[in-house]
């Protein structure tokens, strides 16, 4: 009798505990986004700002950086040259060459008196070697990591920081997709070497950068860092309209989601979609069927046979058939893994930073989009879609329809975890 109570305890506390790390946000759209006005429209840029929460910042400049070949030497530079604080959180971080070589300019860093903070992910950071972590700590680096596994935390554990943000004396930042490890490194030029991009800014809104790192720095240490050594004032730097937003769903917040069902129901010609992991529910495919009825051409670039996760690709394709019924343009990515996260919006609007294109990322992943209000950008990041396009092959409705039972079979075995991949 005592067994059968105490396992019958253990069993409902397990379950307990499972379906409280399946929690969604409490504030979460659930009916569709009706389409009111364009990107264009000074409307759409005034409700981005009051539903969604931080301001719109004139004076900004933003610097495109392409695969690790660009993108580890423009953070590394600015590491080296910090002269007052640095302040890094990231989603991976594991032991290799391009970790070592991190963790040495930090300390570096750190030993000329620079004050530096340094949040990792518990999960994504769980092949870091210990003693490269010992190291920073040793030299006066400030290391955390968010919602390790521990008693009290264990509801919190599927609530995962996939934030990427680095910020140099308050002044520049960085963000967008890359991880801190070897496969990012080169320029993509074979499979072990993912495809990348990742921003360097400057100008009013890194202050937002800054504030987003603050976010969960406080929430796991519970102190507050301040002052002009981490908020400097901040000159303009450019003429790009820019606001960075964070969400997270320990804070009941899924913004990123909706910002996404605000943009696309505000298209008129085209969406450019690079998603590195795409499973979009019911309410995002959605959108995307409704704005390929008002007209808009959408372009979907997805990875093809090089992706880290044979379960997202399953799942990803057991939503493609009716997209692609609906005239939605979708294209594999062919010489490696393509990790980009990037979304252009009529040419007018572009989001990059951390955030996937699947439920994970809209409702249990802690994450940072950057928004850039620029037509220059906009052509930019849309002739840079186009050379992305042509190393890729197109996926036609025919050979959705033509997939092998296995595949199928797979996909519906798959369709109880999508919100977890």
């Amino acid at each position: 009798m005592w067994i059968a109570l105490l396992a019958t305890i253990a069993i409902t506390a397990f379950l307990v505990i499972v379906s409280m790390n399946f929690h969604r946000p409490e504030k979460s759209v659930r009916h569709p986004v009706s389409h009111c006005h364009a990107i264009d429209d000074p409307q759409f840029r005034l409700e981005m700002d009051a539903i969604l929460g931080p301001a719109v910042l004139a004076g900004n400049e933003i610097t495109v950086l392409q695969n690790g070949a660009e993108i580890f030497p423009a953070m590394l530079e600015a590491i080296r040259g910090a002269s007052r604080s640095i302040t890094f959180e990231t989603y991976i971080y594991w032991s290799g060459e391009i970790g070592k070589t991190f963790a040495d300019a930090l300390k570096e860093r750190r030993q000329a008196g620079v004050a530096i903070h340094v949040m990792l992910d518990w999960a994504g950071s769980a092949k870091m070697d210990a003693r490269l972590i010992d190291e920073l700590t040793d030299a006066g680096v400030e290391v955390e990591r968010y919602h390790p596994l521990r008693w009290y935390s264990i509801a919190r554990l599927n609530n995962r920081t996939h934030r990427k943000l680095l910020i140099v004396d308050g002044r520049i930042g960085f963000t967008g997709g890359v991880g801190i490890a070897d496969q990012w490194q080169g320029h993509a030029q074979d499979p072990d070497h993912w495809r990348d991009i990742h921003f360097r800014v400057e100008g009013p809104v890194v202050g937002q950068l800054q504030s987003g790192f603050m976010d969960n720095w406080i929430k796991t240490t519970g102190r507050v860092l301040h002052s002009a050594l981490y908020y400097p004032v901040l000159k303009p730097a450019g003429d790009k309209g820019m606001h960075l937003f964070v969400s997270s769903p320990a804070g009941g917040n899924a913004s990123m989601r909706l910002m996404y069902l605000l943009a696309v129901a505000a298209t008129m010609r085209s969406i450019d979609l690079q998603a590195a992991y795409f499973i979009p529910d019911r309410l995002m495919v959605d959108a995307l069927v409704a704005a390929r009825e008002r007209g808009v051409r959408i372009r979907l670039l997805v990875p093809g046979r090089y992706i880290d996760s044979s379960l997202v690709r399953l799942a990803s394709k057991r939503r493609w058939g009716r997209l692609l019924a609906a005239g939605v343009e979708i294209h594999e990515y062919t010489p490696t893994m393509m990790h980009n996260k990037m979304l252009i919006l009529d040419g007018e609007l572009v989001s990059v930073g951390s955030t996937n294109f699947d439920m994970r990322s809209f409702d249990l992943n802690d994450e940072a989009s950057l928004n850039i209000y620029s037509r220059e950008f906009g052509r930019q990041m849309t002739a840079m879609m186009d050379a992305d396009l042509q190393h890729s092959r197109p996926y036609t409705l025919t050979m959705w329809q033509r997939r092998p039972w296995r595949q199928k079979l797979g996909e519906l075995l798959v369709r109880p975890m999508e919100s977890q991949l």
